[in-house]
């Protein structure tokens, strides 16, 4: 059945790949990022729309939202993908890094949710991608994943809340994104260039939402963990 599918973080990465998967399986995808030419390329690649998004703005969110509801008269499913990565070491202070983290890992969820949920009164589902930085914590990336345990509370708290909305959420280790193009701090980066050797292509997270988004209403798949069979944390 094909679903409307909206993307945040949709002009690289993960959901750009996503984006491709689910448009490929027959689903109508919108699109939402910042990069509206990268944008505007994809839309037209796959057959599908966008909108400009800024998911540390609520008005933003919502409008984006809004725009999904214009053009298809619906929204099925809410993937909230987009996400900022600059790790460092606590003691770095590197304070505006932490406070982009959280507007972008932490609120940009919660006005996905806040603009989205209206639309799922009767079901829906939310998709919330997190991280294996949401499962434990490494140097340099305490911020982070502070911000990713984050997104599986609230994905947990909002399961429990509904029992008739699907929540699910998809916690990647090492993939193919520019996530790491954030990181200022050479420790962090020295830590990453490891990582990036073993990182797999950004589909594999594309195949495990489709997979999610593709069972019956009655299933709800509550969390997948993909990470390379050489990636130990």
């Amino acid at each position: 059945m094909s679903k409307v599918v909206l993307i945040s973080g949709a002009s690289s990465g993960i959901g750009e790949a996503t984006a491709r998967v689910l448009a490929a399986a027959g689903h109508q995808v919108f699109l939402g990022a910042r990069r509206e030419d990268r944008l505007a390329a994809l839309a037209a690649e796959i057959g599908g729309a966008y909108a400009p998004l800024d998911v540390t703005s609520r008005g933003s969110f919502q409008s984006f939202v809004d725009a999904a509801v214009a053009r298809y008269g619906r929204v099925d499913v809410l993937v909230n993908n987009a996400g900022v990565m600059p790790l460092s070491l606590l003691s770095s202070l590197k304070v505006d890094e932490w406070d982009r983290m959280v507007d972008v890992n932490v609120k940009g969820v919660l006005n996905g949710l806040a603009a989205v949920l209206p639309q799922f009164v009767d079901g829906g589902h939310v998709v919330n991608v997190a991280s294996v930085a949401a499962h434990t914590i490494m140097p340099t990336a305490a911020v982070y994943c502070a911000t990713k345990y984050a997104v599986r509370a609230l994905s947990e708290g909002l399961r429990q809340e509904r029992s008739n909305l699907r929540v699910t959420v998809i916690s990647p280790g090492a993939m193919e994104s520019e996530l790491a193009n954030s990181i200022t701090e050479d420790v962090a980066a020295g830590a990453m260039e490891e990582l990036v050797k073993i990182a797999l292509p950004a589909s594999v997270i594309g195949d495990a939402i489709a997979y999610a988004i593709a069972q019956p209403s009655s299933v709800d798949v509550n969390e997948i963990i993909v990470r390379p069979v050489v990636q130990q944390l």
